[in-house]
């Protein structure tokens, strides 16, 4: 079955550029001109991932992703920007983004990204064997996607969880940003590693109970992130 992608844009060049190089790589593609409009697509659509244009009438593109979040839709959003100010761009991830692009872009980047998330979401564990990873206080059950501390759920947006999982996997082990950008957001290209900073930022703050002094994600200078203490798994190929 075809992905299905919700191009959200008001710009009818931009949008009909997208929408033509998309069907061209197979995927099933819708377009709306606003925010609002994205809200009456969700059920009789159900989008695999949405494209979301920062700036659109009636309800921006930050306004819709944190509409989402708040109601647990887990939906992969890339925000589009013409903005080149980077609190822009942190602003979507701040609010449930799970990847940003600048225009002018080009569509074959596009479609990279598309297929790495979609490559993302495959490679998640699956199977009738639940794998979790206990560290400390922390749960991470890696096949129910859920995460709990001192058995209390944390909510996590899809790419903090997905990230959490890939420190659990090389828990003990010092991570670069790149590592992390590549091995999470699966980009094979030289990327924007603060897109890194801004999610490991987001799940310090869900997680440890001072972001400034944390327990379990610890920052080594000049190098990128690692995950403090024994991760340990029930599932030990995961590890």
């Amino acid at each position: 079955m075809r992905k299905k992608i919700l191009v959200v844009d008001d710009e009818p060049s931009i949008s009909m550029l997208i929408e033509f190089n998309l069907k061209l790589a197979g995927y099933d593609v819708r377009c709306v001109s606003d925010g609002e409009a994205v809200f009456d697509m969700l059920k009789p659509f159900r989008p695999d991932l949405i494209v979301l244009d920062l700036m659109l009438p009636k309800m921006d593109g930050i306004q819709v992703c944190r509409e989402l979040r708040k109601q647990n839709n887990g939906v992969p959003i890339i925000m589009l920007t013409a903005l080149q100010d980077v609190t822009d761009k942190i602003a979507g991830l701040d609010n449930g983004a799970d990847d940003y692009m600048t225009k002018p872009f080009s569509p074959q980047e596009l479609i990279s990204r598309i297929q790495a998330i979609f490559r993302r979401l495959q490679s998640l564990p699956g199977g009738t064997d639940e794998v979790v990873f206990s560290i400390g206080r922390l749960q991470v059950h890696a096949d129910q996607r859920e995460v709990y501390l001192d058995g209390n759920q944390i909510e996590l947006t899809p790419k903090e969880f997905e990230l959490l999982l890939f420190l659990c996997k090389h828990k003990g082990k010092v991570l670069s940003r790149q590592q992390l950008l590549h091995g999470v957001w699966d980009y094979h290209f030289l990327g924007d590693t603060r897109i890194v900073d801004v999610h490991i930022s987001h799940l310090r703050d869900k997680i440890e109970k001072n972001a400034r002094t944390p327990e379990y994600i610890m920052t080594v200078r000049n190098v990128g992130y690692k995950l403090n203490g024994p991760a340990i798994s029930n599932e030990s190929s995961l590890a």
